[in-house]
Parts: structure tokens; C-alpha cells; sequence
């Protein structure tokens, strides 16, 4: 079988997240039980070559919206709900009697926004993952749609998969979609090592029972690799997909990540950082603070600081812009409030302004990441 030189470190990939979108398990909106025992014989090979394998299960909306009586997916959020809790047992029934054949446990992990948001939930949920996976479970993640509101959303599965693979510091995250990988007119795109020109050729649809498209694939990954992990989009109902392209074959489309190791590789309290949902803000910093931050590593400091935005309390996760750009995220020292008061003048001022001092650094570098347009 013809290898790709670019896939190399693709053999070595020791810990891999499998993403599996509804329209490869579920076409037409009934969940193939075929389709599943498929993918479930392919994951049960590498296990067996001492891989470990996570598995970001779409499906349940898809799978459980006929059983409301339904003739399509639905679009509002109760009916998701409820969908997603009439889908989701049949899901993972589903994947157990898949992996029944090779002898294999699943465990069912539903994870929101939430778990990401808090540090001491976010090491909850990894360490519960990596138990699972250190004694051969095959752990599958979904979103917990049926309680969950503004996590139902465009591409939520495809931005948890990346989520889980910087969760766990995985090797590869691997996203099977019905779609061939990424198209530049008709042919597929082998390998991207450039996020923005790849944008360029990505068209605005999605399949007809899924919530993702090739946009938020595209954004999964750009979150898979800010945080060094490569990752491959590839037709999900292409014969041994898995096994092929985990052999170094041209499968799909590889976007190239950074090499383990080298020094801009995040330690895990930023990888934290980077994962967050959701930003509480965001702090407007000057050209001079942004160059610091991107070419010295340094801290953020108040003269640089043009302006806030949101309403954010200490110790929230915030956003760092420059222009039109966020070029990092990090903690902050200081409350939305506080720092209006202070913006652009001297770190000795703060005490004045204030009456009191907490920090000197806004943002001190070891509680901040540079993000794709930082970087």
C-alpha cells in the first residue's frame, strides 16, 4: 500500500479520537447497525496493534427524531432534546453490539461545555477517559444534547472531538464524514499546512441529518492543532478507512500539526486555556502590547491595554485582540471593571486607581496562550 511521506508521523500515533459523523452511521436518518459493526471491527484491529481509540459518536438526534413521529430532523431545541434522549440509548446499544463481536467494553461519557469550561471538571472528565482507555474500554463521547440548551448548535460534535483530543493529548484526531476530505474543485486536498487558504474552498452546506459541515471540521482541526495535534478528515464509508490511513495511505486530507517537543508546544495549564468554551471577554491590547506578547513571551501589562469588553469577574478566561485578531487567551488577574479603571497607564498607577494591588501583569504569560493568529 502507497505511502504518503507527509503521514509518517501518522504510524506512530499511539492515542487516537475518532470522530464519527451521523451521516456515516445514520443515512437517512435510521442508524445502521452495519455501518456501526464496520467502524467498531476497524477500531478493534488497531486496539489489537496497542492503539487506543476514543470515539466521538455522533448520532443520537439522527437515530431518535423518527421516533417522535418525525419525517425530518428538527430544528428546534426541545425536539432536539428530546430526539437526543430517545437517540442516544439506541446509539450506544448500538456501538455495544458492535464491539460485543471483538470482545471489547464501551463505556458512555456525555460531556458539555461546562466540563471544559472548569479546570477541576476538565481533570475529572481526563482522568475518568484515561482510566477507561488504560484498561481497554472504548470510551464514546457525545455531548449531552437531551439537558444541554446552547451547546446544540452547528458543529458541536466536530469542535468536542477536538475538545477530547487536546483532553486527552492524543496523537491524532481523525474526523469521518461523508464527505471525501477537503475539495480544491473536484479533487481532495492530500495535505494542508495552511488553515486560511484551506478556508478558501470550503462551501457553506452540510448533510442532511448531521449539524456539522466541512466549516467546522475545518475549525476542529485549527483547534487540534493550536495544541500540536495533526488531524485527518476522511470518507467514513470508504472500505478499512481507519486502518488505511493509519498506515500512511493518502486518505482524506491531513492538516499538519506542530512537532512534539519543540518549545511552543503548550504545557498542560494552557492547553487548559486554549480549550475554554467559552471566553467571558475580551481585552483590546496596542500594537506594542501584541508584539511583546507574540515575539517576547512576555506578560500583559497595563499600558498596553486599549479597551475591554464584556463583563468578566478575577480569574476569568479571556480573549486577547489586537485590530480584528485574537492573538491569545489567558486568565486574568483583574475584573472587567477593575481594569477600565486602569487601562493604558503605568503598572505603579495601579495602586492609586485601585487602592489596592493584586498584580502587576494583567495576564501573566504563564496563564496565556497564543492563539492560531497569535502564533
Amino acid at each position: 500500500m502507497p505511502q504518503d511521506s507527509a503521514r509518517i508521523p501518522i504510524l506512530h500515533a499511539r492515542r487516537i479520537i475518532v470522530k464519527v459523523g451521523s451521516a456515516v452511521l445514520a443515512p437517512g436518518g435510521e442508524l445502521s447497525q452495519d455501518a456501526v459493526d464496520g467502524l467498531a471491527d476497524q477500531i478493534a484491529k488497531q486496539k489489537r496493534k496497542g492503539r487506543q481509540i476514543a470515539l466521538v459518536s455522533s448520532g443520537a438526534v439522527a437515530s431518535g427524531f423518527r421516533q417522535l413521529g418525525l419525517e425530518t430532523p428538527p430544528k428546534s431545541i426541545r425536539l432536539k432534546q428530546a430526539a437526543a434522549a430517545i437517540g442516544q440509548q439506541r446509539l450506544m446499544a448500538a456501538w455495544a453490539q458492535g464491539f460485543a463481536k471483538s470482545r471489547n467494553q464501551v463505556a458512555q461519557v456525555l460531556l458539555t461545555a461546562e466540563d471544559f469550561d472548569h479546570r477541576s471538571r476538565f481533570l475529572n472528565a481526563r482522568h475518568t477517559l484515561e482510566t477507561l482507555l488504560e484498561h481497554g474500554v472504548v470510551p464514546v463521547i457525545n455531548e449531552n444534547d437531551s439537558v444541554s440548551f446552547d451547546e446544540i448548535k452547528l458543529g458541536d460534535n466536530d469542535r468536542l472531538s477536538a475538545l477530547a483530543a487536546s483532553m486527552l493529548r492524543a496523537d491524532l484526531l481523525v474526523m469521518l464524514s461523508s464527505a471525501p476530505g477537503l475539495l480544491a474543485g473536484r479533487q481532495v486536498v492530500p495535505v494542508v499546512e495552511n488553515l486560511r487558504s484551506a478556508r478558501e474552498h470550503v462551501r457553506p452546506d452540510k448533510s442532511g441529518v448531521g449539524t456539522g459541515g466541512m466549516t467546522t471540521k475545518l475549525d476542529a482541526a485549527e483547534v487540534a492543532l493550536r495544541v500540536g495535534i495533526p488531524a485527518v478528515i476522511a470518507p467514513g464509508n470508504l472500505d478499512g478507512v481507519l486502518g488505511r490511513l493509519l498506515e500512511g495511505e493518502s486518505v482524506g486530507t491531513l492538516f499538519q500539526g506542530r512537532k512534539r517537543g519543540s518549545e511552543d508546544s503548550p504545557d498542560a495549564r494552557r492547553r487548559w486555556l486554549g480549550l475554554s468554551a467559552r471566553p467571558r471577554g475580551a481585552i483590546l491590547v496596542d500594537a506594542g502590547a501584541a508584539a511583546a506578547l507574540q515575539r517576547r513571551g512576555a506578560s500583559l501589562l497595563s499600558p498596553g491595554i486599549v479597551s475591554v469588553e464584556g463583563d468578566f469577574e478575577r480569574g476569568a478566561i479571556i480573549e486577547i485582540r489586537h485590530e480584528r485578531s485574537c492573538i491569545a487567551r489567558g486568565l486574568t488577574a483583574y475584573s472587567a471593571a477593575e481594569i477600565d479603571k486602569f487601562r493604558g497607564r503605568k503598572a505603579g498607577e495601579i495602586g492609586k486607581l485601585l487602592g489596592y494591588v493584586l498584580s502587576d501583569e494583567v495576564v501573566h504569560r504563564d496563564d496565556l496562550l497564543l492563539t492560531e493568529d497569535g502564533a
